[in-house]
Formats: C-alpha cells, sequence, structure tokens
C-alpha cells in the first residue's frame, strides 16, 4: 500500500480567481492532495473578522481548474478556514494550511489587519502548521514566479520537519528579480505602525465621506527584524503565535498584582519566569 499523500488546505484574501492563490496551488499539488477554500471576492484587510449576522455561502469553484477540488466562500478568510474545518473536510484534519501569496506586504504590524495571515492564524489555532506567504507587488498582474522556490522549500521543510503546535510562518519575498534575491533570514516582527489619515470628500448630495489613506513608519532600526530583512533584499519568516501576551510586561507587573490584594489575603503563586514562558521557543 503506498503513502498516504499529505493533505494540504489552501486559502487566500484576494479572492478565489488571483493570481497568488493559483501559483501557491501550482506548488501544494506536488506536495500532497488540495483542498482550496478562498473567498468570492477580495477581503483585504478583514483581519480576523468573521460573519455571524448574515448566512455563509459555499460553492464549487473551476477557477483553479477542473482538477482541482476547491469552493468559494461569500465570507471572510477566516470564514473560510472555518468551513473547511468543519464542514467540507468531513472530519479530516490538513497537515498544511498554505494562505496566499497575498498582493503586498504583511510584515510587521500589517499582520493584525491581514486576511491572509489571519487564515493561516485560524488554522494554526487549529493545531494545523500554517504558513502564510506574501510579495510585495500590489500590481493585479504580478509575477509570482520568483516566489515559487521559497515556497517549494518551506512547504517540503515543513511536511518533513513539522512544526510547534499551534505555529505560524509569516513569510514576505521582496519584489526583486530572482537573481537579486539574498536568501531566506529568520528574524522578528518589526516594531512599527500606520499613521492614517482621512481625505475628506462630499458625494452629489453633498454628504461628507471620508478615505482612509497613511504612510507605513518603522523606527525600528534594529537589524534582526522582517523590515530590514526585506529592505536588504532578503525573505523574511517571522515565526508567529496568536498569544498577545506582554511577556515583557509580566515579572515587573507582579507589583501591581501584590498591591491590590484585599488585605488578608493569601499571596498568590508567583508567575512564570520569562523563561519559563519562552521556553515553547
Amino acid at each position: 500500500m503506498s503513502e498516504r499523500r499529505p493533505l494540504i488546505l489552501v486559502t487566500n484574501d484576494d479572492g478565489i480567481t488571483a493570481g497568488g492563490i493559483a501559483a501557491l496551488v501550482e506548488v501544494a499539488r506536488e506536495f500532497g492532495d488540495v483542498l482550496v477554500v478562498a473567498p468570492d471576492s477580495p477581503q483585504s484587510a478583514q483581519g480576523h473578522a468573521i460573519t455571524i449576522s448574515v448566512p455563509v455561502f459555499v460553492r464549487e469553484s473551476e477557477a483553479l481548474g477542473d482538477d482541482v477540488e476547491a469552493y468559494e466562500c461569500s465570507g471572510t478568510p477566516v470564514d473560510c478556514v472555518k468551513l473547511a474545518k468543519s464542514v467540507l473536510l468531513n472530519g479530516r484534519t490538513p497537515d498544511l494550511c498554505l494562505s496566499g501569496i497575498n498582493h503586498g506586504s504583511n510584515a510587521a504590524i500589517n499582520i493584525l489587519y491581514s486576511g491572509t495571515l489571519s487564515a493561516a492564524m485560524e488554522a494554526s489555532l487549529e493545531g494545523i502548521p500554517s504558513i502564510g506567504f506574501s510579495f510585495l507587488n500590489y500590481r493585479a498582474d504580478a509575477d509570482f514566479s520568483v516566489c515559487l522556490p521559497y515556497v517549494r522549500r518551506l512547504v517540503e521543510f515543513v511536511l518533513t520537519n513539522g512544526m510547534t503546535e499551534g505555529s505560524l510562518f509569516n513569510v514576505n519575498i521582496p519584489d526583486l528579480p530572482a537573481e537579486q534575491i539574498k536568501g531566506l533570514r529568520v528574524c522578528r516582527q518589526a516594531e512599527a505602525r500606520w499613521v492614517e489619515e482621512y481625505t475628506r470628500a462630499e458625494d452629489p448630495r453633498g454628504r461628507p465621506y471620508y478615505w482612509l489613506t497613511g504612510r507605513f513608519v518603522n523606527e525600528d532600526t534594529r537589524t534582526d527584524t522582517d523590515a530590514h530583512a526585506l529592505d536588504n533584499g532578503y525573505v523574511s519568516l517571522v515565526p508567529s503565535l496568536h498569544d498577545l501576551t506582554n511577556l515583557r510586561a509580566l515579572d515587573s507587573l507582579q507589583t501591581i498584582e501584590a498591591s491590590l490584594q484585599p488585605q488578608g489575603t493569601p499571596a498568590t503563586t508567583s508567575a512564570p519566569s520569562k523563561k519559563q514562558q519562552l521556553e515553547q521557543f
């Protein structure tokens, strides 16, 4: 009997007809059986939103060819993963979830806004090793071929070596010719932010409306970040988690915990040290 082929769930936030998901499926099919569940329209910047006020519709799609098992979903990227896990997989658990390839960067703070990374994170919450891929090219006709060698290597690496349960790789690929990409750097998320601005205008009836614009500000000058890697021609890989606890503050905040204890109440057991908190890494 032949070995079971890995089962790979593929999704995105740019929609099932986007070029990036077609590129991702191309690689995924080299390694295993593929199930695609993706939004039926662009869902960028949806973050971890889920649909609860209206029904979610799912139907089979031939957008990726009639030989690919694919479904398009009326909901958000996270809805796609939830529906795949709860309905479409019929009790099967994927060996890997791939999300993307996104048009544009999801480095630094963008991970919080990204539908691409939120879909991958939702899968990681279910214990499925997950990778979100983004290409720093916003053009509709972007050529994703430069991304494929890195997608291929990382898929092979995770299927061979596994990943810490619940983990997520946030991978960003610079918009450079293949020969100019210097390699891959494992790094941390840069401490950067968006400075928002709203452009005010009026509709034909004189009602004001606002259009969100802004600029990306990176004041993190250290060299171990995803932003620095991308600026210097490297693919960035950030191992990410859904846990937003500020581990650096836990120890220092024990004084607040002690000061708020009612008189006569025994002190609680000390919180785990930073070292204990970080042992999982």
